[in-house]
């Protein structure tokens, strides 16, 4: 209705002159309109973001930085600190506390190297990573101009720390009563169904093969295939006596981890449950 009231009013006096005028004042109130509406899609992104997170900020701008890349940054007035690495490093001890605590009570019988192992697995980077992707919060990470190509994989590289970020954030946001619920919220259902070894398949097929008076697995590359951005590796593991077993993975460490955890499963190694 507002729009129509300026061009009621010039055509009043004559006809094609008047309408430009009305046009001009037209593109006023569409200029004002467009940054309200920004503002509110804005906000309410910012709302979403908050609901999906399960937290309120009293402090909207800590949440802001604990989604802040360096590369966002000004490079005038660029400072790290600017960016989520501070929160980062509260986040990470904050939610080793707090996934200690729950491991404690959620197993009054394991000892401390079984709580160790546990909270290696719970806390690592790619626990957390898992995390940021179930909460949505993939486009929320800003980044700075850093190329095309490299965006989507530097985006899901900074997801594990930008959760440690969140947890920073709402850490010194709302407390640690705050945190832990966050952390209880997103980890519990994941420390009951954690079934993947607790120790390093490597490791176990190692003390196995003591065990049995051989030497130490021998790990050799078979292959490797794919760009140079995005390799894949075929690894072989050989003991004596033994066929050898083979593992691909998107690093030699992690192709070597699949082939050991072959040959475990292959020879019934009983020991790879930590």
């Amino acid at each position: 209705m507002n729009d129509d009231t300026p061009v009621i009013q010039t055509s009043a006096t004559t006809g094609e002159p008047s309408e430009k005028p009305g046009a001009a004042r037209e593109a006023a109130p569409k200029k004002k309109r467009s940054k309200a509406t920004k503002a509110a899609e804005a906000k309410a992104a910012f709302a979403a973001t908050e609901a999906r997170i399960g937290y309120k900020f009293t402090d909207p701008a800590l949440l802001t930085t604990a989604f802040t890349h360096v590369s966002a940054l000004k490079p005038a007035t660029r400072h790290r600190a600017d960016s989520y690495q501070r929160l980062e490093f509260l986040g990470d001890h904050v939610l080793g506390l707090i996934v200690s605590d729950m491991l404690y009570r959620a197993y009054p019988r394991a000892d401390e190297g079984e709580l160790s192992k546990r909270l290696a697995d719970l806390v690592r980077k790619e626990s957390c990573a898992d995390v940021a992707k179930s909460l949505g919060l993939f486009d929320d990470v800003k980044l700075g101009q850093i190329g095309a190509g490299a965006d989507a994989r530097l985006r899901k590289s900074v997801l594990g720390d930008v959760c440690e970020a969140v947890i920073g954030a709402i850490f010194l946001d709302g407390g640690y009563a705050a945190a832990a619920q966050f952390v209880e919220r997103n980890w519990s259902e994941r420390m009951r169904k954690t079934r993947r070894p607790l120790r390093d398949p490597k490791t176990v097929l190692q003390e196995w093969a003591q065990g049995k008076g051989l030497p130490t697995p021998v790990y050799r590359e078979v292959e490797r295939t794919g760009p140079h951005h995005d390799p894949q590796f075929r690894v072989a593991v050989d003991l004596p006596g033994l066929l050898p077993a083979e593992g691909v993975g998107g690093s030699k460490r992690a192709a070597e981890k699949v082939a050991a955890s072959v040959m475990i499963e292959r020879e019934g190694v009983g020991s790879n449950d930590g």
